[in-house]
């Protein structure tokens, strides 16, 4: 296990605000509209269900009763709620959802820590945009992923976990040699981002096949990789253009 506990940010020159904000929504919607997690037709009601992603229709289910608990009582998997609106909405309301405690607040730690420098690098708006964007094609990536194992299909997916893999992917890319402070295992050691961000990337895919190899299950896995990969491309494309645009300016002067 490898978790990430701060890292150098001497370079950065801007206020991070929009982290800030995109932080400070999941907390809201996790507390006033989930109901820290509690509140299942809320939840039910904005996921991402791939099964509506591929067909454009919105699927209700009635609850089902799994199993029962060692004291007697029933465990109740809600059904689908009707999504008010069109179902593509979620792609984005599920960016802003979590299933726990647990689950907000390790995103909300992975978001501060490399949110901040891919901000500062990108600008205010062209990191929000940036942000949305690999969030839906981390969502397109889990849809994808059901579809190819023909497994989960009708699981809602939820959490920011996507889009910030994609921040990690940009991260990796324009500060590889950043120092990253991490703990791993039980030690805490200090590494260039390459190796803290390469290991987690490493630790998804190798977790990812490990459950496609089961049959299904961890198709949440989908999410992280294609996130982290449109991140990473992503940078790479806002680098090249930017690069290019500035070149042109240059030759622009000098003729």
């Amino acid at each position: 296990m490898i978790m990430p506990l701060y890292d150098d940010n001497s370079r950065r020159v801007r206020t991070p605000f929009i982290n800030y904000i995109l932080i400070s929504i999941n907390i809201f919607v996790f507390v006033m509209f989930q109901n820290f997690g509690e509140n299942d037709r809320f939840t039910y009601t904005f996921s991402t269900v791939p099964a509506e992603i591929i067909s454009g229709k919105d699927i209700q289910s009635s609850p089902k009763v799994l199993g029962k608990t060692p004291s007697g009582e029933e465990i109740i998997q809600p059904g689908l709620e009707p999504t008010p609106i069109t179902v593509y909405i979620t792609l984005i309301t599920s960016m802003f959802m979590h299933g726990s405690i647990g689950h907000i607040l390790g995103n909300m730690l992975f978001l501060w820590i490399f949110g901040d420098n891919v901000e500062d690098r990108l600008g205010h708006l062209q990191y929000l945009i940036f942000y949305m964007i690999a969030g839906i094609l981390a969502s397109l990536a889990h849809v994808a992923t059901c579809l190819l194992i023909h497994s989960g299909l009708l699981t809602p997916s939820l959490g920011a976990s996507g889009a910030i893999s994609g921040v990690m992917g940009a991260y990796l890319y324009f500060f590889p040699r950043n120092n990253v402070t991490v703990l791993i295992v039980r030690f805490v050691a200090t590494v260039p981002a390459i190796v803290a961000v390469g290991l987690w990337f490493a630790m998804q895919l190798f977790s990812g096949f490990m459950e496609l190899g089961d049959g299904g299950g961890g198709v949440a896995y989908g999410a992280h990789i294609g996130g982290f990969i449109a991140g990473l491309l992503l940078a790479l494309f806002i680098d090249k253009t930017f690069s290019e645009g500035m070149q042109n300016a240059s030759w622009g002067q000098s003729s």
